[in-house]
């Protein structure tokens, strides 16, 4: 997400949304303020293409399904009405075929880069941990294989970190595993600096 606004105007939720099914840019919303989505490297997308499929496959055949990067998430936070494109969600209650949005994700999944940290681990986390369906919201690395998780508790969320190839997250809620050897199948890390 870039910084500077698209319009110097706020612009309505329904005019937005209007926008978005016809622009070539995507663009996410926060309250009026409508920012466009810098692109993303293909080692982003390898790795959020093999979480999509890791949980499409695991999830065939139940309720719950698994949304790529072109559907967003609609957050109506107590003062606020926003609107961001995570790279992988799961939503078990998803909203009519005809929206471009879900309003009941229970798990998000974000892809981090340098690019994008501040707001991944900050305003974005910040809000999708407001929304009351969400039970999970992993962080992934680019660099390493390793991914940082809010997990829902009765207590409140508590915060996670899955290292090494070798580990797995469990996504109690959808009653699966997610390995990280699968996460990050195919793809090469660069060796450690000296």
């Amino acid at each position: 997400m870039t910084a500077q606004s698209v319009h110097d105007v706020l612009i309505s939720p329904e005019d937005y949304l209007a926008g978005e099914l016809c622009s070539e840019v995507k663009h996410e919303y926060l309250s009026g303020m409508v920012y466009a989505m810098a692109g993303a490297r293909n080692l982003h997308n390898e790795i959020a293409t093999n979480i999509l499929v890791a949980l499409h496959n695991r999830l065939r055949g139940k309720p719950c399904r698994p949304f790529n990067s072109d559907t967003k998430v609609r957050l109506r936070l107590r003062d606020q009405l926003r609107f961001y494109y995570p790279d992988v969600q799961v939503t078990c209650h998803p909203n009519p075929p005809d929206d471009s949005f879900q309003d009941q994700p229970v798990v998000v999944v974000e892809v981090v880069s340098e690019s994008t940290r501040r707001a991944d681990e900050g305003e974005k986390r910040d809000g999708y941990l407001g929304l009351s369906s969400l039970e999970q919201y992993l962080l992934v690395e680019q660099g390493r294989p390793s991914v940082l998780q809010w997990r829902r508790t009765p207590e409140g969320f508590v915060r996670e970190l899955f290292s090494g190839i070798e580990s797995t997250i469990p996504l109690a809620g959808l009653g699966l595993e997610l390995p990280l050897s699968e996460i990050y199948e195919g793809v090469a890390f660069a060796p450690p600096l000296p």
